[in-house]
């Protein structure tokens, strides 16, 4: 997938489209329906399927003040719409700037004139433009203007009568710490990834040294509580065989109370092995349940079998799962 850094990185000779727009935070079931929508009718037109997205999201420069923590970084966000089969992805610096383009300027400037739309694609709750005044009533009567037609993909929700698949709904879930229903929406694991960095190696002294992440990973990081998950080394060295690759792991996520910590921290010890330098790489992992919240225990000796039976539960839990498909194709870049 090409990746196109404001309207200026788009080809000039760009033939017709098939677009859509929107923020894409976390990529859902339900965002996938619009993107595979997407490349679908671009196959059959023989066009570019392309989706417009927008960094930093708008409520961190509109509203920072109550904007949503994000539930996946660019990266990730690109890494997973490239999975579905997108040609390219628009990447829009949002600024104050283009928050006061009306809609109508929206769509001359970006979908006509630049990428030559000849579908766009969009979820019913569709909104854009200056204070989001653009809908997709907007978009279909500047579509029979400008030459364009405007499909509707319909909402997917986990029940007939249940609320829609939203980047909101998925928060909740991961803010309570519930990463098997985030993983509903999502369609997958929920995912942290960052660079490995030092931490205060107590994990080895105890018997189960971990990888920590570090502070500016990537992804929303859910309440606080140990996990069953699966680290990803999708840039270890050619030397690195490939059952070390994909490595079954119990995730803390927390301030380390029995230490008296403050700083809150993702580590992961790698179930069953102590021999993995993994410092400087950039791994992903993916939060398959939550085992038990974080709580400070009275001492040392309490702390560590508890953390062996931990690593039980979370062995248990792995050996029975089928292998995220998921990391066939991230590249955690």
């Amino acid at each position: 997938m090409k990746r196109w850094n404001g309207v200026a990185d788009v080809p000039s000779d760009l033939g017709a489209s098939v677009v859509t727009l929107g923020n894409f935070d976390g990529v859902h079931a339900g965002h996938r329906a619009v993107l595979s929508r997407v490349v679908e009718r671009a196959r059959e037109q023989d066009a570019t399927a392309v989706a417009i997205t927008f960094d930093p999201h708008p409520a961190q420069v509109l509203f920072p003040e109550r904007a949503p923590a994000l539930i996946t970084g660019l990266h990730q966000r690109l890494d997973l719409m490239a999975a579905v089969g997108l040609d390219a992805t628009l990447v829009m610096e949002f600024t104050r700037e283009l928050s006061q383009w009306s809609p109508q300027e929206f769509v001359v400037r970006v979908l006509v004139q630049t990428l030559h739309a000849a579908t766009v694609v969009v979820g019913a709750d569709t909104r854009f433009g200056h204070r989001n005044s653009g809908d997709v009533q907007t978009l279909r009567d500047l579509g029979e203007v400008h030459g364009f037609t405007v499909e509707v993909v319909r909402d997917l929700a986990p029940r007939e009568s249940g609320p829609r698949w939203s980047s909101s709904w998925v928060r909740e879930a991961l803010e309570e710490g519930d990463v098997v229903r985030a993983a509903e929406a999502l369609g997958r694991p929920h995912r942290i990834t960052g660079v490995v960095v030092h931490g205060d190696h107590r994990g080895r002294e105890l018997g189960y040294p971990t990888a920590n992440l570090e502070p500016a990973a990537e992804g929303l990081v859910p309440a606080d509580g140990v996990y069953a998950g699966w680290m990803l080394r999708p840039q270890a060295g050619d030397d690195v065989a490939d059952v070390d690759r994909l490595l079954p792991a119990a995730v803390s996520i927390g301030t380390n109370p029995t230490f008296d910590g403050t700083a809150r921290r993702v580590e992961a010890y790698v179930l069953d092995r102590t021999d993995l330098d993994l410092y400087g790489e950039r791994v992903s992992l993916e939060l398959v349940e939550r085992l038990r919240p974080t709580v400070r225990f009275d001492s040392v000796e309490a702390l560590v079998e508890q953390m062996r039976a931990d690593v039980d539960r979370a062995r248990e839990l792995l050996s029975a799962q089928v292998v995220p498909s998921s990391f066939g194709t991230t590249s955690a870049d």
